[in-house]
């Protein structure tokens, strides 16, 4: 099994579940408040150590709580924080998460700390890795250091996985020679302009994002599973009906296992179909990183 390089945001999660999102300048009376560790790259890194992965999670963290007890959370989850950041005197990242009755959620990200995981840090750490290893990142980090990954991965030839989210528009250079995207239907249409109501505009923004240069494309579906793209075949693999809690992690949950199964040579419709598995019982529980299903329970589904 290769190991898996994560490299992204760590943020902390405060969660308040509510009946209803409140309209502009609305305040209405919630529910039950939570506080959970997050942040797209954490989670990501949480959810493929426990699906089985050998994870390194390059972040960075400041010196506060927030950040101690983010990296003591990840030691405690076995994975390998040794190339983390920490900054002396800054605020580390946090998330004010809401969740409606339908599971639904709405999310306002302070990035913090995350934002100074530069592409000259990244750059230091990555000489003293695996070339081998397969590298998976997020867009809760500066975009500088997204080109920087997409630059290296083609020098080293190591396969790089893109989950372009929050959904941001990406240069051309970025996309140009990338291992794997995996956008949802919302960053797909921030990526190509092309918004996905059937399956005809579902090809049509697969067949986009690889004339730019990407070799293989993942669009999530949420409750329908997911479409793969690439040169040679495509395909939509369905995932299972559950009642969501919280879909907050749900894609996190997608990319960090679906990495563990390509690092360890599935193909693509068994990749696919393992990570749906997995996110699917994430959005039955709440909280991000603690919804991460472990490998056992996925077995079991």
């Amino acid at each position: 099994m290769a190991q898996i390089i994560v490299i992204g945001s760590s943020n902390t999660d405060m969660v308040v579940k509510t009946p209803r999102f409140p309209e502009p300048g609305e305040t209405i009376i919630g529910g039950d408040f939570f506080m959970f560790p997050g942040g797209k790259g954490a989670n990501q890194a949480v959810a493929a150590t426990r699906a089985g992965g050998e994870v390194f999670f390059i972040c960075s963290v400041g010196d506060d709580v927030f950040g101690k007890n983010a990296l003591s959370g990840y030691e405690e989850e076995g994975i390998d924080i040794s190339k983390a950041k920490i900054v002396k005197g800054a605020a580390s990242g946090v998330a004010l998460i809401t969740v409606n009755e339908l599971g639904e959620n709405e999310i306002v990200v302070a990035s913090g700390t995350n934002a100074l995981l530069s592409p000259i840090y990244v750059s230091e750490v990555m000489e003293e890795m695996d070339n081998d290893a397969l590298i998976l990142t997020q867009l809760e980090i500066p975009l500088e250091t997204i080109s920087f990954l997409a630059r290296y991965s083609k020098l080293t030839d190591q396969p790089l996985i893109i989950n372009p989210a929050p959904a941001q528009v990406l240069e051309d250079e970025v996309l140009d020679g990338l291992y794997l995207i995996t956008p949802n239907e919302t960053e797909a249409k921030i990526l190509t302009g092309i918004t996905i109501d059937d399956d005809a505009s579902m090809e049509a923004a697969g067949k986009a994002l690889l004339s730019k240069g990407v070799r293989n494309v993942i669009i999530t579906l949420g409750k329908r599973g997911a479409f793969f793209m690439n040169e040679d075949m495509q395909l939509v693999v369905p995932t299972e009906k559950v009642t969501a809690m919280d879909t907050t992690a749900a894609g996190d949950v997608f990319n960090g296992v679906l990495a563990v199964c390509l690092s360890e040579g599935l193909s693509w419709k068994e990749s696919i179909s393992y990570a749906n598995k997995a996110a699917a019982l994430s959005v039955t529980k709440m909280g991000a990183q603690g919804s991460a299903p472990y490998k056992e329970e996925i077995n079991q589904h």
